[in-house]
């Protein structure tokens, strides 16, 4: 995806232009992975951003941060009032909070307004060939490219469950896919959502992103970008927007993550728990999107699974991010390394922007149900690879549902 300032896309555009050709010819694992942050990408203007939005200003002090959270700022270091008022843009190492249990997103009203979130792209990453050779576990042949089918408006009637992350990192304003999925905790009336974790963490290198969002049914109506341009809030997130108050990652992604996926890849997923950005109390998000999707953390083998579709809002060219695209394939396996859990592999032209987006398949009950987000990817675009979900991912899941079981 492209930054959206016209220096920084031109600047971008020349850097493609030198790398494509280079990156066909390259092969090996570490260039193989640069999807990984396929999915995300920065955007907005550093001066523009440099205060609140009028909409977030409008009727006072309209960032929200509890006492827990703003205590949990103040032992870090950070003042909640400086953060209020644009803190949260420093990147500092110190300042740039990794472990776990510092995850902290306090709700700043109105800040992803429709034009902050059109522009919301990925980050420049780093090329990688169509295949990868030398993988010492079992990899299936690379699989054709699937063409990516755009959804039929409005999204809300085929995959209510989709929508759109919107996060900002050192790189600006970032955008994922992500999907509403049940909470064994709250029957019916889950708050809790699926995504990649390189949507939420940065690794090995970094730490949490910040201002974390997700807009069920984006842009539900498949406007043209000509007629999102002057679309309302209400038009672009008819569901509202609601705000990750806890995020969780592996830990194998915390340690081990990275650009290009690193060791931490085949562990690359996460579970937001979300709440409304106009305030807790009333529907769930599942309540107010009509449904949730099952995960299934014992899938059946490849070779047992018919077919699998991944879904997103791809926005690299030569797609834009505004529109739910989905492509559906018999997956392979893909392994990085014999020590490492082998991924699944699905033929899929979706480019960045279509991270975290769920994979369904019938589960081992034979129902649709989600069984791996999309992870990494080659600059080719000709396939994706996500996650099997196994234990480590059952017990992120279980902790996030946990956490909030009595409330």
């Amino acid at each position: 995806m492209r930054p959206t300032r016209p220096t920084f896309a031109a600047r971008g555009e020349r850097r493609a232009a030198r790398r494509t050709a280079p990156a066909l010819a390259a092969l090996g694992l570490t260039a193989a992975l640069a999807m990984t942050a396929t999915a995300c990408g920065p955007g907005g203007d550093d001066k523009a951003d440099a205060k609140p939005t009028s909409s977030a200003t409008a009727g006072g002090d309209s960032l929200q941060i509890p006492s827990d959270i703003a205590d949990q700022l103040k032992k870090h270091g950070i003042d909640p009032d400086k953060w209020k008022n644009g803190e949260w843009k420093n990147w500092d190492k110190a300042k740039w909070l990794r472990e776990a249990k510092d995850f902290v997103n306090p709700i700043i009203a109105g800040l992803w307004d429709p034009d902050r979130m059109r522009k919301a792209d990925k980050p420049p990453q780093t090329p990688v060939p169509n295949d990868i050779s030398g993988d010492k576990g079992v990899t299936d042949p690379t699989p054709a490219p699937v063409k990516a089918r755009a959804q039929q408006a409005p999204y809300h009637q085929s995959l209510p469950e989709l929508g759109k992350l919107f996060f900002d990192g050192p790189e600006g304003s970032m955008v994922c896919s992500a999907t509403v999925v049940k909470d064994p905790a709250h029957p019916g009336k889950s708050n809790m959502v699926w995504t990649a974790g390189h949507c939420v963490h940065a690794g090995a290198k970094g730490g949490w992103y910040r201002n974390i969002a997700f807009v069920p049914s984006y842009n539900n109506a498949d406007l043209p970008l000509a007629q999102l341009k002057k679309a309302t809030r209400e038009q672009i997130a008819p569901y509202g927007v609601f705000w990750a108050d806890w995020a969780q990652t592996s830990q194998q992604w915390i340690e081990g993550g990275g650009p290009t996926g690193g060791q931490g890849a085949p562990y690359d997923f996460a579970v937001l728990h979300v709440t409304p950005e106009k305030g807790k109390g009333g529907k769930s998000l599942e309540e107010t999107v009509g449904s949730a999707m099952p995960v299934d953390f014992n899938a059946p083998a490849v070779p047992k699974i018919a077919s699998m579709t991944a879904n997103g809002y791809p926005a690299a060219p030569p797609y834009d991010g505004q529109k739910l695209y989905q492509c559906k394939d018999k997956p392979g396996r893909l392994s990085l390394d014999a020590s490492l859990p082998t991924m699944y592999r699905l033929g899929c032209t979706m480019t960045g922007g279509s991270s975290g987006g769920g994979w369904f398949a019938a589960g081992a009950d034979g129902k649709p149900a989600l069984v791996s987000n999309t992870s990494i990817g080659p600059v080719t675009s000709g396939w994706l690879a996500g996650p099997r979900l196994g234990k480590e991912a059952k017990g992120v899941y279980d902790s996030v549902s946990g956490k909030y079981a009595g409330q």
